[in-house]
């Protein structure tokens, strides 16, 4: 059974910082591109920062230079590092397994709170 359970979400202020952390069960966790999203109240979901099997990261414009996404995988995990956090920042992060080769899915986390207080 395919499990993303994330934790490290809470309140904050504004210019502080938090760690994401997203543990993976099942053995499809080094072959995925995994990523963060975030969807804040009333707004789509978005892609925050993704990592590819071979470490190769993408990071959203409104996030680059303060936030770091990170990869174990002996220990299947994946981190978001958030500093210098805005209240822009407030939202629900979502984890991301993905993979779109000779195998395909989508796997997501239940979503842990971030809070950003001015």
């Amino acid at each position: 059974q395919v499990q993303l359970v994330e934790s490290g979400g809470g309140l904050v202020q504004a210019g502080g910082s938090l760690r994401l952390s997203c543990a993976a069960s099942g053995s499809f966790f080094r072959l995925s591109t995994m990523g963060w999203y975030r969807q804040a109240p009333g707004k789509q979901r978005e892609l925050v920062a993704a990592i590819t099997p071979g470490g190769g990261t993408n990071y959203a414009d409104s996030v680059k230079g303060r936030f770091t996404i990170s990869r174990d995988n002996a220990k299947n995990t994946v981190y978001l590092q958030m500093n210098s956090l805005k209240p822009e920042d407030t939202a629900v992060y979502y984890c991301n397994a993905h993979r779109a080769d000779l195998v395909r899915y989508d796997f997501w986390g239940q979503g842990t709170q971030v809070t950003v207080s001015s």
